[in-house]
């Protein structure tokens, strides 16, 4: 597996031909959430070839995006199976690549360690400091698709989501639930206040 080269080939292409407009789903938030893979993956012991195999599916989690927002999980899988084989990747490894991917469609149900792991690296930020600053970007994709009308309606949803999500590795629930909750009982205040 050449994992550096597939990284600068997927990394380039986002950059190049992602649309525009997405002000969330970005070559940063896929550098990102591969930075939370691998911190994520440290602390929960994966190394070697399951490391690659999981840092390659947070490269390629969102590049579905190039072809539009419906069914993104499944076209970066096709994405995936199209050009992993170049950089020297099995059909066995290609198939688990695509098990992280595809768990981190919204509701996730991830299936094992590996696919736990990409889908909190994925939603880490719910958990963090820069919790708004990236939820902002977030809601100026959603209230360009139509899917938001206002702060408002983005609140309502936010709650919705914060209330259905949990983390699934040890890691993340040690590291980032008791401030996602701190996120929630914040934006339930807000929109009491409206």
């Amino acid at each position: 597996m050449q994992y550096e080269k597939v990284k600068t080939f997927i990394l380039d292409k986002l950059a190049h031909e992602l649309p525009q407009h997405l002000s969330y789903h970005s070559v940063g938030h896929v550098k990102d959430v591969c930075q939370a893979t691998e911190a994520i993956a440290g602390q929960e012991g994966i190394t070697g070839e399951d490391l690659t195999l999981l840092m390659t599916a947070a490269l390629f989690h969102d590049s579905g995006f190039l072809f539009g927002a419906a069914e993104h999980e499944k076209k970066s899988c096709e994405i995936a199976r199209q050009h992993l084989p170049d950089f020297g990747y099995t059909q066995d490894q290609i198939t688990k690549i695509e098990g992280m991917i595809m768990a981190t469609r919204i509701p996730q149900t991830p299936h094992n360690l590996l696919e736990e792991i990409l889908a909190d690296a994925d939603l880490d930020y719910l958990g963090r400091d820069d919790f708004f600053t990236i939820g902002n970007r977030l809601y100026d994709e959603l209230a360009m698709y139509g899917i938001v009308n206002d702060r408002n309606d983005w609140n309502r949803l936010q709650i919705r989501f914060l209330e259905n999500h949990h983390y699934f590795t040890q890691t993340a629930i040690r590291n980032r639930k008791a401030k996602k909750d701190e996120h929630l009982q914040y934006i339930k205040a807000q929109l009491n206040n409206e």
